[in-house]
């Protein structure tokens, strides 16, 4: 009987445990109404858990009074209590809006409604939608105020990122890079964009001077992605594309050139048409063959290729309530235009954090990756656009043969002795400039609760970098010709670390006064060695640059050590009142030892003050006002500016008579300046943040004036004291802009069609306010007062001498067909009948632009969506090296097919082929151009599958999707005058690798 009622009551017992599980549903969506597929939906404090659907649907069993805990990479992780409810609508916010409650700013986040700098986000849904290289492609069109130039499609390739324009004359004008709360040395080139969870950009005082020293060209914050609650997700992200070169560049085809050759000789009156021997007097055999077979060799399809990128990575997601973790591998590969160039990078990312106790947690970001670039001499002297035939294929002449009858490569299409065979250059193992890298990053930290609100945190980030290049020349190339090959070698290893120590206080008082307090010690030390070998005489080419001991010469070697130390304390007051009134204090005191002993710390203040005026009694009733604030700051930054040693006086080795042996010695070479200090930009800063109609228009304006003070600049000397110049504290310049960003949601129909706009505009205005001699400008080196610091001044060409202006053109000494310029060097602005270097050379304009712009637009309906993004800079000036160099006119290498002059072809774009010249007179004025373009570089279209056809395929969700990027270029340089691309930081240079087309095809699954 015992047993009998012992089985009834554990039998109800039973019955109440599993009668507290019931079933539920729900759907989780993002807050801007749109499902979220492989979202995870957990059961807080079990491993109870589910995962959405491609329409962001779950089911779950679940006990009495439990709490859902929903995640989902890029959004915020959100608990809601289920209560009674059998269905549920849960909404989580998305990167973009945990932004706008939380932002990443400086040693650590603040509320968006508190914030007073000027701080512009680009989260990972916007890094997604473009396949990039570089993490800090991703920042183009993306942020207002930063002007992100990429020049050409080398793969592998950096970018310039200027934050606010150019403060500095000769020092970097690079931002700061901190990822995950570590200030980097080495940049983010080698990070895989892939692992970023959001990037933030400090762009004013308040918001950069909690960097001190650093912080003068702006500051960006990367936040890697990291592991949530919930049930473990694994994700592949992958796609393959091809690259396609956008365009064949135009040169003359072989009968073009042969016209082109005749014209030359024309001018010169060597050659005459009405003679039949004419043609055989000017051109040889090779090329008298080509013009009777109307021979076009077309030596730019032995270089360019169809290009192959790809990206695979594998991720792991999730953690409990004390250990989150996130793990992520990476394969990208990027095959060039080009036939030496490639880029292969293979990745690694484990964050880990975890909560050892209720106060004290812990956690790692650890990154390593090893890459290997083809076709990139950065690191040779001379070199940085990479190893590129272009410009020997550009230059040869297309009626020589390249290959003869037996399919034998001709290294000598002509007898030109100076041109050799393009296609030789690209032969396997014949020319070689390899690349290869290790970088091992650590982001390590400790948390300790002291009391509620007081919050100690320790930081540490080593980073390792080691990195080889080695570069070898064939015996059958351009540069050997023949001769014995030659190698180098040149290793680097650069070991640097930081440490931090901060303390945090942070305290609501009466449920009105919020106040934050931060304070900072850091140090931070860089460690930089190098070695070099350099030969000549390589006695097999098999053994490239992989036996330099066996060479005749060592042409030079040399080794190097370069070290720096930065010492900081900071200190931040963040105060807000009701959320309505808000000021920030902050202040940095650093030293390095880069500096003299005289200056070597500095001390960096800014103050900021914020008025949410949508939170006023007189605002609330305003029904379409969602956000409203205004912001103002003001503060000082520094820029260590300088290399180490330069406050030394150096020596340099020489050579010397001793009686009549040679002898090696040193000699004085740069004289120290002890007294050298910081360079400094205070900055004035108002802003305007803006919410209307529930989000459906939104967006920030900022207005700024940086003045940038102590120069570091060349100071001349008299050579009788034994040096030319010291570097002194002499300069200034100033930077005044306006940024603009607005996100609108166009359309939002009850049919779930969406249609939302994201707009950046930039506008800045740079200018020398000061040099070495005061207000006086500095001709010899092209600076000039009230001018941007690269101002391009040289003779501005108004046209071609005509025929009909013979004898106007003899005044200056000239003859129909050439160049005629502007002379402005007259009394009264009558022109004076000649050219003057001195008087009538101008500013013809300058490579800065008038504005940037970006503009991504975004559609969706049911399981579709699609994006396209365009990218503006416009107003700017280019130099082009690139026409320096194909655009001679000469008649004697080929020649981009441009418009020149003849008797019966009156233009006025380019002069008259001459073959007594080896370029133009005046040649410097045909090279600058309107630097101005649009790029559609991106087009996306994309396909949520259904959650029966993921769940057949064995995934909880499934996107495909398509992509163009770079489709289209929009650029009078290209269309008109022959250019490949004038998206260029300074010049286009002849080496500079064309711009590229691509399409990919790839997919995101989660598991």
């Amino acid at each position: 009987m015992k047993n009998l009622l012992l089985s009834l009551f554990l039998l109800g017992l039973g019955w109440n445990v599993f009668a507290q599980d019931r079933p539920i549903s729900g759907r989780v969506t993002g807050d801007d109404t749109q499902p979220i597929p492989g979202a995870s939906v957990s059961v807080k404090g079990t491993t109870r858990g589910a995962v959405t659907n491609a329409e962001g649907r779950f089911t779950l069993s679940v006990p009495e009074n439990a709490i859902l805990v929903v995640s989902s990479v890029g959004y915020l992780t959100r608990e809601f209590p289920v209560g009674n409810q059998n269905s549920l609508e849960l909404v989580i916010p998305s990167s973009s809006a945990e932004l706008s409650e939380v932002v990443v700013v400086g040693y650590g986040t603040q509320k968006k409604s508190q914030l007073t700098g000027a701080i512009s986000s680009v989260s990972s849904k916007e890094i997604a939608e473009l396949p990039i290289t570089n993490a800090r492609q991703a920042l183009q069109g993306r942020a207002a105020g930063v002007d992100v130039v990429q020049s050409g499609s080398r793969p592998g390739a950096g970018v310039t990122v200027r934050i606010r324009g150019r403060r500095s004359i000769n020092a970097s004008n690079d931002p700061l890079y901190v990822v995950d709360g570590i200030p980097l040395a080495g940049g983010i080139d080698d990070l895989n964009p892939n692992d970023i969870q959001s990037m933030e950009v400090l762009k004013d005082a308040s918001a950069t001077a909690i960097y001190g020293s650093r912080g003068a060209n702006g500051v960006v914050i990367v936040s890697t992605r990291r592991g949530t609650t919930g049930k473990t997700i694994v994700s592949y992200d992958g796609y393959y594309g091809i690259s396609q070169v956008l365009g064949k560049i135009d040169v003359m085809n072989g009968a073009e050139f042969a016209e082109y050759k005749r014209e030359s000789r024309r001018t010169s009156g060597r050659y005459n048409d009405s003679d039949p021997a004419a043609d055989s007097k000017i051109f040889e055999a090779v090329e008298l063959d080509g013009i009777a077979n109307n021979r076009t060799t077309d030596y730019q399809s032995y270089i360019f290729r169809t290009g192959q990128i790809q990206s695979h990575q594998l991720g792991v997601q999730g953690g409990s309530e004390k250990t989150q973790f996130a793990i992520s591998g990476n394969f990208f590969q990027d095959k060039g235009i080009i036939k030496t160039q490639d880029f292969t990078r293979y990745s690694f990312r484990i964050n880990l954090d975890h909560q050892i106790t209720k106060r004290i947690k812990v956690g790692t970001s650890t990154f390593a990756v090893y890459s290997v670039a083809n076709g990139n001499d950065t690191f040779y002297p001379g070199g940085g656009n990479g190893f590129n035939p272009l410009g020997l294929t550009l230059r040869e002449n297309p009626l020589g043969k390249p290959y003869d009858e037996n399919g034998n490569l001709i290294f000598l299409p002509t007898s030109d002795g100076l041109q050799s065979n393009p296609a030789a250059e690209v032969v396997p193992g014949s020319n070689i400039a390899e690349t290869k890298t290790i970088r091992i990053f650590n982001s390590l930290y400790g948390e300790w609760n002291i009391i509620d609100g007081l919050k100690y945190r320790l930081n540490f980030g080593p980073d390792f970098t080691n990195r080889r290049f080695g570069r070898f020349w064939g015996t059958y190339t351009s540069d050997r010709r023949g001769g014995d090959p030659r190698g180098l070698t040149d290793y680097s290893q650069g070991f640097n670390y930081t440490l931090e120590n901060i303390l945090t206080y942070q305290k609501q008082f009466r449920e009105v006064h919020d106040l934050n307090i931060t304070a900072l010690h850091s140090i931070q030390r860089d460690n930089y060695e190098t070695a070099r070998i350099n030969v000549n005489g390589i006695p097999a080419s098999t053994q490239e640059f992989y036996s330099l001991g066996q060479a005749s010469t060592i042409a030079g070697v040399g080794t190097g050590l370069t070290q720096w130390t930065l010492l900081s304390f900071m200190g931040r007051v963040n105060y807000s009142y009701n959320d309505k009134y808000l000021i920030t204090l902050t202040g940095r005191y650093d030293g390095s030892s880069r500096f003299g002993r005289n200056n070597k710390f500095g001390f960096f203040p800014s103050l900021a003050v914020g008025w949410n005026m949508s939170n006023e009694a007189f605002l609330k009733g305003v029904s379409w006002l969602d956000q409203l604030k205004l912001r103002g700051s003001w503060g000082s930054i520094g820029n260590t500016a300088i290399d180490p040693y330069q406050t030394q006086n150096l020596l340099s080795r020489t050579v010397y008579a001793w009686n009549t042996i040679g002898a090696y010695g040193y000699r004085p070479n740069v004289l120290g300046n002890p007294n050298l200090r910081w360079e400094t930009t205070t900055t004035a800063n108002v802003g305007l943040d803006y919410s209307f109609f529930r989000g459906r228009i939104a967006g920030s304006l900022e207005v700024y004036q940086a003045d940038t003070k102590d120069l570091l600049l060349a100071d001349q000397l008299p050579f009788t004291s034994g040096y030319g110049s010291v570097l002194r504290n002499v300069g200034k310049t100033r930077n005044q802009g306006l940024e603009i960003t607005l996100s609108t949601i166009n359309i939002d129909a009850a049919n779930g069609f969406r249609w939302s706009t994201d707009l950046q505009f930039t506008k800045n205005k740079e200018q020398i306010r000061e040099l070495f001699n005061g207000k006086v400008d500095d001709v010899g080196n092209a600076r000039f007062i009230g001018q941007p610091i690269t101002a391009i001044y040289d003779f501005k060409k108004i046209g071609i001498w005509q025929t009909s202006e013979s004898e106007e053109a003899k005044r200056y000494g000239q003859n129909p067909g050439e160049v005629k310029l502007l002379d402005i060097s007259g009394k009264d602005g009558v022109p004076d009948g000649k050219i003057d270097a001195t008087y009538d050379r101008m500013i013809i304009g300058s490579q800065i632009p008038k504005f940037t712009a970006g503009m991504t637009n975004r559609f969706s309906f049911k399981g579709v969506d699609l994006s396209f993004f365009l990218y503006a800079r416009v107003g700017s000036t280019i130099t082009s090296g690139f026409h320096q160099t194909f655009n001679t006119l000469a008649g004697r290498y080929n020649n981009l097919d441009i418009d020149y002059w003849t008797p019966n072809n009156p233009t006025n774009e380019f002069p008259r082929p001459n073959q007594n010249q080896e370029s133009p007179l005046y040649a410097s004025t045909l090279r600058y151009f309107s630097g101005t373009f649009v790029k559609v570089r991106n087009i996306n279209v994309g396909y949520n599958f259904t959650e029966g056809i993921a769940r057949k395929l064995g995934m909880s969700s499934l996107r495909a999707y398509i992509a163009a990027q770079q489709p289209f270029i929009f650029s009078e340089y290209r269309s008109k005058y022959k250019g490949i691309d004038n998206e260029t930081v300074n010049n286009v240079d002849e080496n500079q690798t064309p711009s590229a087309r691509q399409f990919i095809f790839g997919i995101n699954a989660k598991f």
